[in-house]
């Protein structure tokens, strides 16, 4: 059979992205024929042991509990389970000063449906037929935000300031205010911190100054928390959640070792949650009962906020300089090679300044050295400017053994290496021509 598609299924039904290298990954493990590779594509979190007992714990306690029946046997409420909106409420308010009530939270199933809703509630075409666009102030930034709305035409992404360390081998992506727009076609500002690829981190000055430049329009500005704390404080360096009247807080427990079960949370103004709300009851009546309530358990003890801290952010931030050292030590010092500052998330991101082919190329060729790593193309949904940059980059995966690591990334050394030096012995022969 086959079904005549509409524009949005013809849309929705195509892979996007990482989705969509995912399946030439997926195929290349498959048809390994024995052949071992270090696998730094993976975006799913380690499953920690202290993660996973308290897990554990909170699931034998809500199976103990007489609240077990009314959790998993009876449909909810359409705002989320209303434990675990009392157990945010009463942490976010005693963490930060807040004045948070229930009207400010929505519990979603995951975040990625989260940023769903909203890119089809407040981007796209008006009832009067004015394009709202969605715009990702810093590039590049999460690759799934491509696959979100139903107006690929409203997704508006904004080429960075590049800050380099050359001696270092360092850089940082910046916001490019001179360049950036937020007016009164904008429907709603989305960006991750820490962000997903590549770790960068806004400072608070950066997140407050772009939610006044939306503010005059009352256009919300939704700040995927997915690596932020208090949990799962995937943040190495210091950095505040910023809350305000158009800051929409959004934060995952995926990080937190609960991918699985597909718990996001969204905080606030209760205008903005009241439209996100009726969209999720439309779409699916309400977010999965069991995650949210041994998540309620697990917030409302202290326990998560503490294995954040404690536990998982350290164990990424040793993979991070693990990943460091090696390639300050393999990577011949001559290349003109980049790593973005480690300021968080489970990624490191490499730039090979004028690499001598595609990312695409480069990834199949480390393929033949037996290292997976993700080309970086995908990460700048939205960006309507040709930029070389976007075909320079990869994510690496923090996932791995510290001595795999170390191991792929004295392989990519050798890669890049060759790869420059033979592109240099082919210019130097057409030269002499």
């Amino acid at each position: 059979m086959r079904p005549a598609l509409t524009q949005f299924g013809e849309q929705m039904s195509h892979l996007t992205g990482v989705r969509a290298i995912m399946k030439d990954i997926i195929e290349t493990l498959r048809t390994a024929q024995g052949r071992e590779f270090i696998n730094l594509s993976a975006g799913n979190p380690v499953i920690l042991p202290e993660v996973e007992q308290l897990w554990r714990d909170c699931t034998i306690e809500l199976l103990d509990s007489p609240e077990y029946g009314e959790v998993v046997c009876r449909y909810g409420s359409s705002q989320g389970y209303q434990p675990l909106i009392e157990a945010v409420i009463a942490d976010y308010n005693q963490r930060y000063g807040l004045n948070l009530g229930d009207r400010n939270i929505l519990i979603t199933p995951g975040s990625q449906s989260l940023y769903f809703l909203a890119a089809n509630a407040l981007g796209g075409y008006t009832t009067d037929g004015r394009l709202k666009q969605i715009v990702l102030p810093l590039s590049p930034d999460y690759t799934g935000y491509g696959g979100v709305t139903l107006i690929p035409e409203a997704l508006r992404a904004y080429r960075p300031r590049l800050e380099i360390d050359a001696a270092a081998h360092r850089f940082k992506y910046r916001p490019n205010f001179d360049q950036l727009e937020i007016n009164a076609t904008t429907g709603f500002v989305l960006f991750s911190r820490p962000c997903n690829p590549t770790g960068n981190v806004l400072t608070d000055d950066e997140v407050r100054k772009i939610a006044a430049m939306a503010e005059p329009y009352d256009v919300p500005v939704f700040v995927d928390s997915a690596y932020a704390p208090p949990f799962p404080c995937l943040n190495f360096t210091e950095m505040t959640p910023i809350f305000g009247p158009n800051i929409v807080h959004c934060t995952s427990l995926s990080k937190a070792g609960l991918p699985g079960e597909r718990v996001g949370i969204a905080i606030g103004d209760e205008r903005v949650i009241q439209h996100l709300e009726a969209f999720l009851t439309n779409l699916c009546l309400h977010s999965p009962r069991y995650g949210q309530a041994i998540a309620s358990r697990a917030i409302r003890s202290g326990r998560l906020a503490a294995i954040s801290e404690q536990v998982i952010r350290p164990h990424y931030q040793q993979k991070f300089a693990a990943l460091e050292a090696t390639l300050d030590e393999a990577m011949p010092t001559n290349l003109p090679w980049f790593l973005h500052r480690g300021e968080g998330a489970i990624f490191a991101w490499l730039w090979l300044k004028d690499l001598p082919m595609s990312d695409w190329e480069f990834y199949q060729q480390l393929k033949q050295a037996g290292v997976i790593v993700v080309p970086g193309s995908p990460f700048f949904p939205g960006l309507q400017e040709d930029w070389t940059h976007t075909q320079e980059c990869f994510r690496i995966s923090l996932t791995a053994s510290e001595s795999e690591l170390a191991e792929a990334m004295r392989r990519l050394a050798q890669v890049a290496d060759r790869v420059y030096a033979q592109s240099s012995i082919s210019q130097t022969e057409l030269a002499a021509r």
